[in-house]
């Protein structure tokens, strides 16, 4: 398969924004507002009303259209309005799953129970790393991790060594990246030295202990990275417009444009998969003043990244997705007493957007209904997205496929078809 996209970096909304506020413009709900939910909305539902059925809640937001694919974009989004012709928005994707840490597990590996290989895992397993003195797969999570925790950049049963590196948020990003006092590095190199000869020799003998071979590895990267990665998170060498750019001058934007300048330096470097994660999009109270800063935290550092990968000339071979890990309800949120004007979670329409790496650019994918509650075009399973994603990297998901547990397994689970609309 002809190989669009070279590296890839993911950016997960955790606690899922709600979309009918940002990108899926729905009038009708809005003349709505209000009126009770009607019969269809209750079907398959996991709650019940014991105080009146909730009112469909029309968005607080303005919306325009915006660049010449005419993409709807909330008000809220100033920023991202301006890249509009590059982004292609899928409103029509369906998830089995409406609690936050399952459909997290499910997007990322295929399915809500730990123990698979997570995307950027096959993502590295399938092309490698282009740096060998950094990792393949990077993390770069806040201080808390998302409700799905590691499970969501694990290797699974693939080999320990394509798991994503975490860096953290604050303070040293990789603790003891630096040698003690006194130790050279000519003579760490002779003690890993010994340490390997040790170490293979006990592999020989224990062919089956992955973990060895895995740790032996990890061991000689980290002595790679102490060269390399210090230069990397120095974001002080950055010009003062691009710092600027990303929103590193304002306490609002400061912490995620600082992740995402250093997710652009990363693959910029060779990095294949870069998972980046920002929560508190759970929307289920007062969606305009509870979201105002969220939104405002994030919209000018993605719309720099963007920019910046589109000057640097790494755009069209860099795939950037925009996610959570489901959509939201058009109801006021109330749940037996009291109108908390939010959104509930939304299995039936997960919406999404993805630029570069040779998506279709300024396309529109799928439709939800008049209000907004579920897919009604073009709609896909999230093993869908899967194999599209992989398709994106030049990879076929029917034949990147890994020998476990009595059969050859792959991140589809059970396979699935290429959204074809979605690739350019």
């Amino acid at each position: 398969k002809r190989q669009k996209a070279k590296r890839v970096i993911y950016l997960h909304m955790a606690g899922s924004p709600p979309d009918l506020d940002l990108f899926d413009y729905k009038p009708e709900l809005v003349k709505r507002t209000d009126e009770p939910c009607p019969d269809e909305f209750y079907e398959g539902k996991r709650f019940a009303f014991t105080s009146g059925r909730p009112l469909l809640l029309g968005t607080p937001q303005e919306f325009k259209q915006h660049g010449e694919s005419g993409q709807w974009i909330s008000a809220a989004l100033p920023k991202l309005a301006e890249v509009a012709d590059d982004l292609t928005i899928v409103k029509s994707i369906n998830t089995e799953q409406f609690n936050h840490a399952p459909a997290q597990l499910l997007i990322y590996t295929g399915s809500p129970r730990q123990g698979r290989p997570s995307m950027g895992a096959w993502a590295t397993y399938g092309l490698g790393s282009e740096n060998q003195n950094l990792p393949g797969y990077v993390v770069l999570p806040e201080v808390a991790y998302p409700q799905g925790g590691a499970a969501n950049w694990s290797n699974g049963y693939l080999p320990p060594h394509f798991q994503g590196t975490t860096l953290r948020a604050k303070g040293s990003p990789i603790l003891d990246l630096h040698p003690p006092k006194g130790v050279t590095r000519e003579g760490q190199r002779g003690h890993l030295d010994l340490l390997n000869v040790l170490n293979s020799l006990h592999v020989e003998r224990h062919p089956q202990h992955q973990e060895l071979s895995a740790r032996m590895e990890s061991y000689e990267l980290a002595y790679r990275m102490q060269m390399e990665v210090p230069g990397i998170l120095d974001l002080g060498n950055e010009k003062a417009s691009t710092r600027e750019a990303y929103g590193l001058d304002d306490v609002r934007t400061e912490e995620f444009g600082r992740r995402l300048l250093l997710a652009r330096r990363l693959v910029e470097r060779g990095v294949r998969f870069v998972q980046v994660y920002t929560a508190g999009w759970d929307s289920h109270d007062y969606i305009k003043r509870s979201h105002t800063e969220r939104i405002r935290s994030v919209d000018k550092p993605i719309a720099s990244l963007i920019k910046d990968l589109k000057e640097r000339g790494l755009l069209d071979e860099t795939l950037v997705v925009w996610c959570g890990e489901f959509g939201r309800t058009p109801d006021n949120g109330k749940r037996g007493g009291g109108e908390r004007l939010g959104r509930d979670h939304n299995k039936n329409a997960m919406p999404l957007w993805m630029a570069g790496g040779g998506v279709n650019k300024g396309a529109i994918i799928g439709a939800t209904d008049e209000i907004g509650e579920k897919a009604v075009e073009v709609v896909h399973p999230i093993r869908d997205l899967h194999v599209t994603f992989l398709r994106l990297l030049g990879l076929d998901d029917n034949k990147l496929t890994y020998f476990h547990g009595g059969r050859f397994k792959q991140l589809s689970q059970t396979g699935g078809e290429v959204i074809d609309q979605l690739i350019g």
